[in-house]
């Protein structure tokens, strides 16, 4: 190739701006019901929303108090074949639909059970698709499967980036070790062990990684939050995302009064954690009724978002940061493409660079130069989420409503349309074209997906020997 040639290669893929995600995100954002279509909103103005799997691999070898998934999901066998070409499926009509960069959820029941060299094939099929992956685990397996996963039979690294959101509470039973956990101060060493294995592969093999820690809120454990996060802020996660409990899913495990959990209580108590009142709708991802995010930043152990809600200032620094780098697409890109890609804006935009640095001074005025030289300036970015599942009893019959083309005059089910057609996590249907919110997933179609899956996939029973009596994979 060419000097020319070569230059022109490196202009294309500088180019800040791809047309078929700028068009995919135009899309997204006139499907949205203008109830959320704020100035905040993150779908449409710098993304397309989440996307998740199904129907992949149901199993999952924990209790938990509730479990969103159908009765039949630990009747249906873990087969690595059938979760990468389910997976295959899933992801060409994302990437049709929703465009060619997502973050995507690998999902279903534990992904530790899928075999180390099925779950590397399924991820970098989702790679393959443009999505940039994240496999959810209850995080109860060990540093080989870990490495294994990463390097494979060879010992040589077959993955350079390895996300994964681990699920902690004291509601999951069968947790080696502790298989019923009094509180959740009890969890705090399995936290830990989970986030110090990635510290320990990127290390020895220079695997970087991402981490996301998910708790379901109940009554029960609802005045825990907050000591969670101030215990584990430092052990290296990178998000603090609590889910209050729905009744969804599989009914034999609904125990509690759920709904005396609200969404505001939740949400004051990741606060009281933080340490600080947290506003949510600097971004917003679809509605806020379903999703609250906080974005920040920890500086020793006190945490400080990337922007005031109050301030205007700062208002102003979101609204240029979508209106010059909302089209560039971040996810999946290596970071010095990035780097170029934002450069080339800058130099398009230079005012950019003077609210930038003003956003950086007020930043740092707020956290203190004394406290930055304390801490050797070592940011730790934290974000904090709160998701809101809907209960089944509601999703049903308003999807139905929606399904026939009708708007509901019940004010409640009138919420659930809106909630999901503002749902920011979608999941394909590859049969008949569509996606479906998750909400939609689990409380209308997993049932009958489930038992087909108990059919197509049965347990197998392994007899060992003549003297030991026949056992069920678990």
């Amino acid at each position: 190739m060419g000097i020319m040639a070569r230059l022109r290669a490196v202009e294309h893929a500088t180019r800040p701006y791809d047309p078929e995600f700028v068009a995919a995100m135009e899309r997204r954002w006139a499907e949205l019901p203008d109830v959320v279509k704020t100035p905040g909103q993150i779908i449409g103005q710098h993304g397309v929303g989440c996307e998740g799997t199904h129907g992949v691999f149901p199993k999952c070898n924990l209790k938990c108090t509730p479990c969103y998934h159908s009765k039949d999901a630990n009747q249906v066998r873990v087969d690595g074949p059938h979760t990468q070409e389910q997976v295959a499926a899933q992801m060409r009509l994302l990437r049709t639909l929703r465009g060619p960069r997502a973050h995507a959820q690998l999902i279903g029941g534990e992904v530790s059970l899928l075999p180390p060299d099925d779950h590397a094939a399924t991820l970098e099929i989702m790679r393959q698709h443009g999505r940039e992956p994240m496999s959810f685990t209850h995080g109860d397996f060990d540093y080989a499967y870990l490495e294994q996963l990463a390097l494979g039979d060879n010992s040589k690294r077959r993955l350079t980036r390895l996300s994964f959101a681990a699920h902690f509470d004291k509601f999951m039973y069968g947790r080696r070790g502790i298989e019923r956990p009094p509180n959740e101060k009890a969890l705090n060493p399995y936290r830990q062990r989970f986030a110090d294995m990635f510290a320990k592969l990127q290390r020895e093999h220079r695997v970087r990684y991402f981490l996301a820690h998910n708790m379901t809120v109940t009554p029960g454990n609802l005045d825990e939050i907050a000591d969670v996060i101030r215990d584990c802020q430092g052990m290296g996660y990178g998000m603090f995302s609590f889910q209050p409990a729905a009744f969804l899913g599989d009914e034999r495990r609904w125990k509690e009064q759920y709904r005396e959990a609200t969404p505001d209580a939740v949400w004051a108590e990741i606060g009281r954690g933080a340490g600080r009142t947290l506003g949510y709708h600097v971004f917003e991802n679809g509605d806020v009724r379903c999703n609250r995010t906080a974005y920040g930043f920890y500086v020793g152990k006190r945490w400080y978002p990337f922007l005031e809600e109050d301030d205007p200032r700062d208002l102003a620094v979101r609204d240029g940061f979508f209106r010059h780098f909302g089209k560039v697409s971040f996810t999946g890109t290596p970071p010095a493409l990035l780097a170029a890609k934002l450069a080339r804006v800058v130099a398009r935009h230079p005012s950019t660079v003077v609210i930038a640095l003003r956003w950086l001074a007020r930043t740092a005025g707020r956290v203190g130069v004394l406290r930055l030289l304390r801490h050797r300036f070592r940011v730790r970015p934290v974000t904090f989420v709160m998701h809101q599942f809907m209960d089944a009893e509601v999703v049903e019959p308003a999807w139905e409503m929606m399904q026939r083309g009708e708007q509901a005059q019940d004010p409640k089910l009138r919420e659930t349309q809106e909630r999901l057609a503002a749902c920011h996590y979608a999941m394909a249907h590859p049969q008949d074209g569509t996606l479906v919110p998750a909400c939609v997933q689990h409380a209308v179609l997993d049932p009958a997906e489930n038992a087909q899956l108990r059919r197509l996939l049965p347990l197998v029973e392994v007899r060992t020997s003549v003297r030991r009596p026949a056992t069920q994979e678990k």
